[in-house]
């Protein structure tokens, strides 16, 4: 991945050169986004292009560094792991991070080290890191990319340069997924709509049959919720069971067939909404769905991301969910 390949984010990019240009490189980058939106793409751009031994602002993608770095395989880039899935524990700090960084690069004029999902950082964890970011040495560069700047203890967040992640502009990401993908533009205006700014979800939803297979069922599940008695309450609890692994999505394709009711209900129009071929079923739903109703289905669906988040049962979730949503 070069800085040039990825759409959007040309603040973040402008500073990275500048800081290479000047030679002003700092030694810790808070990268803060969504998944998807692009964190590691540009983390992994911004590494390679400090390793290249060519030194320009762009990597030369034929020298010996950029050579491993496209192929995960050098070794002045270090990703940090680990081994729960929601947690990075003080030891894999200490022991991937604070026990190295005073080894001197082996090829590199940096040593970089990359740490994903670091909200998942316990206390201890960035404390141990809290010391290596106070007085790194001059070939240090820590790169923590996360979702919640919030849950960076403050000492963390005021010794690191933070660099916020923008939506992506919809006209950006429409030609992208159409001179990629393929896509005609009816299709790839939903994907982009769906994203809102976010290209790896969009990207997501116009290369993965899964997704268009998600989607489906959100419009079926809208469309006959009024109306389903609990036998296929249950069997809408199945389907969504089955997406378990992308019910993030689910939920906020559900969010936006609201979103499509509210538009339509202020401006009477459908050249806004994102369903558009189901804009029949939406303006039904417009004509008996009041704006306190949508306000507390939308409230509805917003509550269960927060009980999914909680490790809730997905089942009970969806259940409670649709049962609220059934109310009109």
């Amino acid at each position: 991945m070069d800085f040039h390949q990825i759409v959007g984010h040309e603040d973040i990019i402008r500073h990275f050169k500048s800081s290479i240009e000047t030679g002003r490189v700092g030694h810790a980058y808070i990268l803060c986004g969504e998944e998807n939106s692009g964190r590691s793409s540009l983390a992994f751009s911004f590494a390679k292009t400090l390793e290249c031994d060519n030194g320009g602002l762009d990597p030369c993608n034929t020298c010996p560094s950029c050579i491993k770095a496209d192929t995960g395989n050098h070794p002045d880039i270090i990703t940090v792991q680990h081994e729960k899935p929601n947690l990075i524990s003080v030891d894999e700090i200490r022991e991937q991070v604070v026990q190295t960084m005073d080894i001197r690069p082996y090829n590199g004029k940096y040593k970089i080290y990359i740490i994903s999902d670091a909200q998942l950082m316990n206390e201890a964890a960035q404390n141990a890191l809290l010391k290596t970011i106070e007085e790194p040495p001059a070939y240090g560069v820590v790169i923590l990319i996360t979702n919640s700047l919030e849950k960076l203890l403050p000492t963390i967040v005021s010794r690191c340069i933070t660099l916020s992640l923008k939506p992506v502009k919809e006209r950006d990401m429409q030609e992208y997924l159409i001179s990629h993908y393929q896509l005609d533009e009816a299709k790839a205006r939903f994907c982009v709509e769906y994203a809102q700014g976010n290209l790896g979800k969009a990207v997501k939803l116009a290369t993965n049959e899964e997704y268009e297979a998600l989607v489906r069922s959100v419009i079926r599940l809208e469309k006959e919720i009024f109306q389903m008695d609990i036998e296929e309450v249950e069997e809408a609890i199945e389907a969504c069971a089955r997406y378990k692994m992308n019910i993030g999505e689910y939920l906020d394709l559900m969010m936006m067939w609201y979103r499509d009711i509210l538009m339509l209900k202020v401006t009477g129009k459908p050249d806004k909404i994102i369903f558009r071929e189901e804009y029949s079923a939406l303006r039904e739903q417009a004509n008996y769905l009041s704006y306190n109703e949508l306000e507390d289905k939308a409230r509805a669906i917003e509550n269960a991301k927060v009980r999914l988040n909680a490790n809730a049962r997905l089942e009970d979730v969806m259940r409670l969910l649709i049962m609220t949503l059934k109310e009109k």
